[in-house]
Formats: C-alpha cells, sequence, structure tokens
C-alpha cells in the first residue's frame, strides 16, 4: 500500500491505486437476457399449441382427462369418473342432451356459424348458446371454463380439427364421459350412479332429460332433486327429445 501524499509533495503516477468503476449489467446482457426469456415464452406457447393437435389423434382410442378434470383432482375437490363406451349409454341422454345443447350437432362441421354470428353479435360478448358440443369438448378438454374472446377464439379451430379427426359417435361419446355433472363428479355413467342409483345405460327419458337440464350449470343444478324451474326446463327437452330422430341418426 503506498504511503499518504503531505502538501507539496509530488506523488508518482504508479502509485495511484484506480478507483473501481459502480459494476453495471452491460445492456447486451440485458438484451441477451430478455431475448431467453421470449425464446423460452414462445417454446411454451408453441408446446400449449401443439399439445392438442398431438392428443386429438390419440384419444380416438384413449380416454381423455379434461384440464377441468386435471383441476378438480389437483384442488382437493375429487375426481370420479367411469368411463363407459357409446353403447352403454342410453339413448334418452344422446337425444336429450343432443336437443338441448346442439340440435344441428349432425348437421354441422364443428360449429354452427349462423348460430355463432347471432350470439357474438349480443351485448355482452359470447356467451354458452354459440357453443356447438365439438365446442364445448375441446373446451373442457384443453382449454378453461371462464368466457371470453380469446377462448371462443381457441375453441372454433379446435372443434373444427377434432370434427374432422374423430365421427360424430366419438365425439358425443367423449362429451359425455367429461362433461361435469357436479362437485368433482365427471361423466354420465357416474352422474348416472350418484344421481340415480344406476348404470348410465338404464336412463329413462326423463332421467336423460334432468342431466341434459343440468349441464349448463352443474355445481347448482341437482338432477336427483331437481326445482321447478329445473323440471320445467327437463320437460321442454324430453318433448324435444322424443323428435330426436333425424337429428341424432348420424351417431
Amino acid at each position: 500500500m503506498p504511503l499518504p501524499a503531505y502538501a507539496g509533495e509530488q506523488v508518482p503516477p504508479e502509485t495511484i491505486e484506480p478507483v473501481a468503476a459502480p459494476t453495471a449489467i452491460p445492456e447486451a446482457d440485458a438484451r441477451q437476457r430478455w431475448k431467453r426469456y421470449a425464446v423460452l415464452a414462445a417454446k411454451i406457447a408453441l408446446v400449449i399449441v401443439a399439445l392438442p393437435l398431438v392428443l386429438t389423434p390419440i384419444y380416438w382410442i384413449v380416454p381423455p382427462v379434461s384440464t377441468l378434470m386435471l383441476w378438480s383432482a389437483i384442488t382437493f375437490q375429487g375426481m370420479d369418473r367411469d368411463w363407459v363406451s357409446f353403447d352403454d349409454i342410453s339413448s334418452n341422454v344422446v337425444n336429450a342432451v343432443t336437443m338441448s345443447e346442439d340440435g344441428q350437432f349432425c348437421a354441422h362441421s364443428g360449429v354452427d356459424w349462423n348460430q355463432l354470428e347471432t350470439v357474438l353479435s349480443r351485448e355482452g360478448g359470447p356467451s354458452r348458446g354459440a357453443s356447438t358440443i365439438p365446442m364445448q369438448t375441446v373446451k373442457n378438454l384443453y382449454l378453461w371454463p371462464s368466457r371470453s374472446y380469446l377462448r371462443k377464439g381457441l375453441e372454433i379451430p379446435l372443434a373444427l380439427y377434432a370434427d374432422f379427426i374423430w365421427s360424430k359417435r366419438r365425439l358425443m361419446e367423449i362429451y359425455l364421459n367429461i362433461a361435469q355433472w357436479g362437485p368433482g363428479l365427471f361423466g354420465v355413467e357416474a352422474a348416472a350412479q350418484h344421481y340415480f342409483k344406476k348404470p348410465a345405460k338404464a336412463l329413462t327419458a326423463r332421467e336423460g332429460a334432468l342431466l341434459a337440464a343440468a349441464l349448463p350449470n352443474p355445481i347448482l343444478r341437482n338432477p336427483g332433486k331437481p326445482s321447478r324451474a329445473l323440471q320445467a326446463h327437463a320437460r321442454i327437452i324430453q318433448r324435444r327429445a322424443a323428435q330426436a330422430g333425424p337429428y341424432v341418426d348420424c351417431m
């Protein structure tokens, strides 16, 4: 360490210690860091987009699990679901759900464009009324429940893709096996056992209509103990389901 200099004394330059500059992250390093973050975000987005494209063909054979089912399980709400084939589901349920949820199910290719245009033009944004069964199926499988233009925009291409990959019969089979009918209660078989103490194959026309009437709000609507309003709605669905013949012939 150099000795301190006194007044009037010359200090050789080589004995002066340079003052260290304050440390700072170079601008180039900061840009590089943000670039890495952007690349990571892009990769994550690509995986999210690609996942449904990969899973949809697999679900032709493998019974799928929806995002809502996974969320219900990891949040300890429970997940009761017993997968059953289309042949083990009463036609009373199929007819009631089709006529209640998507009367043009056999006619469109995943999206009912006329209904969608009508609903999107209403004040307040898109509503469940515009959702076809393919749209509801891909929403349940891959997306989130809250309403938004973003979700609706994602539903449309996914519904078209699912309708192209799957048969109508498989679409309905998947929908009825992943639909929620109560807290932690998924699929028509679990709903039939829970509310009516019988398998889905044995459900009557009235029971099928009650299950269909509960679908728009399964957390608050109890088909096993229906309110007067729910019973009235179910009677309307049951009358429509009795005339379902040409509307369900694709299945």
